[in-house]
């Protein structure tokens, strides 16, 4: 799935490269079943929105909502959390990432998709009141893939 924001011309980000953030999967972080607690990876990934919208436009951001968060299969004592978060939608005030998530186990380091979804960011000054940020014609970016 692909977002593009309507954006002003002339203004161009710091970076629109995606943050890679990666975690592993602890004794403390898991369930009964052995498996991640999804308010866990939940944070894990709202991290990853927040750098990816500081590293856009270069300001503190704080979430103001999270769509279409898709848990698809579980993680494992273990296992190791790669997560990759990409800028896809701007407003004057907003950056929107598509957050993904996928569990590489030790023994093949290959990716399997865990959850994915998208994070909005609001841009704050030292006040905690919204400010505007550079907005960037974005270039349709293509889903996060898993496997390599």
């Amino acid at each position: 799935m692909v977002l593009c924001g309507y954006l002003m011309e002339g203004d161009s980000p710091f970076s629109n490269d995606p943050v890679v953030v990666l975690d592993e999967v602890f004794p403390g972080h898991t369930n009964a079943l052995n498996t991640l607690f999804g308010g866990r990876l939940m944070s894990i990934m709202d991290t990853a929105a927040g750098m990816v919208a500081s590293k856009f436009a270069h300001k503190v951001f704080v979430t103001v909502s999270v769509d279409a968060l898709k848990f698809k299969r579980p993680a494992f004592q273990g296992d190791i959390i790669r997560t990759t978060a990409r800028v896809v939608w701007t407003s004057p005030r907003t950056v929107g990432a598509h957050v993904t998530s996928c569990r590489l186990s030790r023994s093949d380091w290959v990716g399997e998709e865990i959850c994915s979804g998208f994070f909005f960011m609001v841009a704050i000054d030292e006040s905690m009141k919204p400010v505007e940020i550079h907005n960037s014609n974005l270039k349709p970016m293509m889903k996060e893939r898993c496997g390599s």
